[in-house]
């Protein structure tokens, strides 16, 4: 799935020289945006009849109320309650989704979740 979204690196209660010596080029006051790319793993045994772990379709929908809906075309920073303690980066955003998604999917089937917010570069989140 991909899905598009904004957000910025900057803590109020820090000064410019500590926002740029911890988030470096991407400290700023203002938002930038991501094309993300999303990749959902799941685990599980394949049904004898179906020949599938879960149907990927319903998998799609799952993560169309879970990601797209929450994410899509929104400002993180702002539009978002999970980001309101924690930085919106690709790894609290990747955790974010795994959570949301392993509460929506059958228990235990979510295996991994892959968050590419640039083509070269991805974080991804296993338990």
């Amino acid at each position: 799935m991909e899905f598009s979204a904004s957000h910025r690196f900057w803590c109020e209660d820090w000064d410019a020289v500590r926002n740029r010596a911890v988030f470096g080029a991407g400290a700023s006051r203002f938002s930038h945006g991501h094309n993300y790319a999303l990749e959902v793993t799941l685990r599980g045994s394949i049904d004898a009849e179906t020949g599938m772990v879960m149907d990927l379709k319903q998998l799609k929908d799952v993560m169309q109320v879970e990601v797209a809906a929450r994410f899509d075309h929104r400002n993180l920073n702002e539009d978002c309650e999970y980001f309101v303690d924690r930085p919106a980066s690709a790894e609290n955003l990747a955790l974010v989704i795994f959570d949301l998604l392993d509460a929506a999917l059958p228990a235990g089937a979510l295996h991994a979740v892959r968050l590419a917010p640039l083509q070269d570069l991805a974080v991804e989140v296993t338990r």
